[in-house]
């Protein structure tokens, strides 16, 4: 079962201000993933369920994370319907991510007090999924929007939470350009874990990677802060 409410993550998400997402079918692999990642600061991660049996992976990174790193939060994404969020929910995913939005994973999720990222393109979508109870949406793909439409939704819609992935670099200036235009969070997949040209992972650049990338948000957060605490004294 999942061990965090949705409450619980989705104040998790915004403390951190990012998301790793990574599949592997190697079970193995994945452990030393999920050590690079939580030593170089990660404190929560999306398992792209994609592959044949990757709930089977899935099950055994869950039980890598619960008995090694208990406060991390793990979630799944490219759900794509009821059936396989409850199914994740059960072998303890803390949050679902989706491509799209889904009602009966809303749902099944909301029946449990489980954290659902819907995938939005548009504000007809966001404003449905934050009627079912959504706490923060994902924008996907994030590059085809771009921190424009971000900016533009949160101008009449100050309390929409977004995620954005895809389209997002680990770089000061790409987190930069998404968190003036006012996300809550980002998700980072192959650019921020990846295989070389020859399948093989890193482990040593990701953990500094993921370092940097936490040293980078805390930089920029902290600057945001200081000019809206500026603004306000106006």
């Amino acid at each position: 079962m999942s061990k965090h409410s949705r409450l619980e993550v989705a104040s998790a998400l915004k403390i951190n201000g990012f998301v790793p997402l990574f599949y592997d079918e190697d079970v193995d692999k994945c452990r030393k993933l999920i050590e690079a990642c939580y030593s170089g600061g990660a404190r929560l991660l999306e398992f792209t369920a994609r592959g044949d049996f990757a709930q089977e992976v899935f099950a055994e990174v869950s039980k890598f994370i619960q008995k090694n790193s208990p406060d991390m939060f793990l979630g799944v994404g490219s759900v794509t319907d009821a059936g396989a969020a409850s199914l994740y929910m059960q072998m303890g995913a803390d949050f679902i991510v989706t491509p799209t939005l889904r009602y009966d994973i809303a749902d099944v999720c909301n029946r449990r007090k489980v954290l659902w990222l819907p995938g939005c393109g548009s504000l007809n979508e966001i404003n449905a999924a934050e009627a079912l109870g959504c706490e923060i949406i994902k924008l996907f793909p994030g590059s085809i929007y771009g921190p424009e439409f971000v900016k533009a939704v949160k101008g009449p819609q100050p309390w929409t939470s977004i995620m954005p992935t895809g389209g997002v670099s680990p770089t000061k200036q790409s987190l930069k350009s998404w968190f003036d235009a006012g996300v809550t969070c980002v998700g980072l997949g192959s650019q921020l874990i990846g295989k070389s040209q020859d399948g093989i992972y890193d482990y040593d650049d990701i953990e500094r990677k993921i370092s940097e990338v936490v040293q980078i948000l805390k930089a920029i957060r902290t600057n945001l802060s200081e000019e809206k605490l500026r603004g306000n004294c106006l």
